[in-house]
């Protein structure tokens, strides 16, 4: 019985070490790319209210970081994880796994938000099961994938 106690104890304490470990681990920034940068900043502004809070100079243009915010000062001060647009070559995508997961709490306003600054749907919203939460797929105006989320 001792060296059960023994064991589950040091199994307790190495699942506790994992966990202070990965505490310090968090998500920085959503990084995606645009052959136009620019132009992807403004779908995201006009899409979803988002405003530029840094720009940084890199190869091949500008890094624009963006967040959310009704203001430029309330976009700097929000404390959300930014997106980040850089410059990649070509905006044909092959690959559909990467994307940004949004939040949404209208899901048919954020689609005629989405369609009216130059994005698509891949096909409808739809329910997610009988959980009440609603699952859209969108692209943006460079091709980067959106996954959006309305919970009930």
């Amino acid at each position: 019985m001792k060296k059960i106690c023994t064991a589950v104890v040091a199994v307790a304490a190495a699942l506790l070490l994992v966990s202070a470990a990965h505490a310090q681990v968090s998500l920085n920034a959503a990084r995606i790319g645009a052959q136009d940068q620019e132009a992807l900043a403004k779908f995201y502004e006009a899409a979803f209210g988002m405003q530029e809070v840094n720009r940084i100079g890199a190869p091949g243009g500008a890094e624009i970081f963006l967040n959310f915010g009704a203001t430029v000062d309330e976009a700097k001060a929000n404390k959300s994880v930014p997106i980040v647009i850089m410059h990649r070559a070509s905006n044909d995508l092959k690959d559909p796994v990467p994307h940004l997961v949004l939040t949404v709490k209208d899901m048919a306003k954020t689609v005629a938000a989405i369609k009216s600054a130059g994005g698509s749907m891949e096909g409808e919203p739809r329910a997610f099961g009988n959980t009440g939460i609603m699952i859209g797929i969108a692209v943006d105006s460079a091709g980067n994938r959106l996954e959006m989320i309305q919970r009930p």
